[in-house]
């Protein structure tokens, strides 16, 4: 993952050139210091590592783990210069407690997610992310974790779970005609490429709305089908529950989602850890015993500006949100 949805690093590697997304956003906001240690929960191709890194004078321990094989190897060249302060783990950020646990890490004095989809997996067609390259209908982001890729899903899957998949992840206003456009054609003959089933829900949108989008009507249904196959808002669900107790006090998380249901995901987590008790309101003494584990550090989601969207188009749906883990009470 990561370098994400749009975002990808600071510079140049022998492979890729990548835009790491709101950058000088990160860094003020994760506060990174000199001997802390960092998670970096969708490394990609390293772009934020390496300013993380660089802003902490390079004297920072860095956990960087991330699903895609190639992105590790791409990350671990960028990230060199730093010797052994780095260490790579694949797999998905869920299992960030597990690698914690691998290095003898009890807590982090800083965490960041970037969510979404990488730059080269998008721009790979074999790895069947975009509908503007034809390549076989995968979507995984780490195959040797075992998820279905998304031709499983749309060959197996029941109309009924096709249109919640489609209308819940992809927000979009035509799943039910668009299920069943896809229940149709596999009935002929399975769906197996990113064309053939771009143009299965392009042609189901009616006339009119084809003639009239602003974007290819295929976009919220790939975006449905990636989040499935990788189980996106679950990952993030796990993260969010587990991350405040492995902050060290003083300690922040820092999030950029793409997705309107990952950023009310991370909205209302941190805005419950902030509160503290969760007693319902008739309640005139708490019970539930909770106490405030976060500070809010962002009001309101930051977005990157006119400059940055500008250069990197990719870019333009990026929220982040910020917290700080709070000293306990004696």
């Amino acid at each position: 993952m990561s370098d994400q949805q749009g975002a990808a690093g600071t510079g140049e590697t022998e492979e890729f050139a990548h835009v790491s997304v709101m950058v000088p956003e990160v860094l003020e906001y994760l506060a990174p210091k000199s001997g802390g240690r960092y998670l970096d929960g969708t490394l990609g191709l390293g772009g934020h590592s390496s300013a993380i890194f660089e802003a902490a004078g390079g004297d920072i321990s860095l956990l960087g783990i991330d699903r895609d094989s190639l992105a590790l190897d791409t990350a671990q060249k960028r990230l060199a210069p730093w010797g052994g302060r780095a260490s790579f783990f694949q797999g998905s950020y869920s299992r960030f407690e597990e690698f914690m646990d691998e290095l003898g890490w009890d807590t982090l004095d800083g965490a960041l997610l970037d969510l979404g989809v990488s730059s080269i997996q998008l721009d790979d067609a074999d790895r069947g992310f975009s509908f503007l390259h034809d390549g076989p209908l995968d979507m995984r982001m780490g195959a040797s974790e075992g998820d279905a890729p998304a031709h499983r899903l749309v060959n197996k899957l029941s109309h009924a779970e096709l249109k919640a998949i489609i209308h819940r992840l992809g927000e979009e206003p035509m799943a039910g005609r668009i299920a069943r456009a896809i229940i149709e054609a596999r009935s002929k003959e399975p769906i197996e490429n990113t064309a053939r089933l771009a143009d299965i829900v392009e042609q189901a949108y009616p006339a009119k709305w084809r003639a009239t989008a602003r974007r290819h009507p295929a976009t919220r249904t790939f975006q449905a089908l990636r989040m499935a196959v990788n189980r996106e808002l679950e990952e993030l669900a796990y993260f969010l529950e587990h991350i405040t107790e492995r902050l060290a006090p003083g300690g922040r998380v820092v999030v950029i989602s793409f997705h309107s249901l990952e950023d009310r995901a991370v909205k209302h987590t941190f805005r419950d850890e902030a509160k503290g008790c969760n007693c319902p309101r008739n309640v005139p003494v708490c019970r539930c015993g909770r106490v405030p584990r976060l500070k809010v550090l962002t009001k309101k989601p930051l977005t990157p500006s006119e400059e940055e969207v500008a250069r990197n188009s990719r870019a333009r749906s990026a929220k982040l949100r910020a917290a700080e883990r709070l000293v306990e009470a004696a």
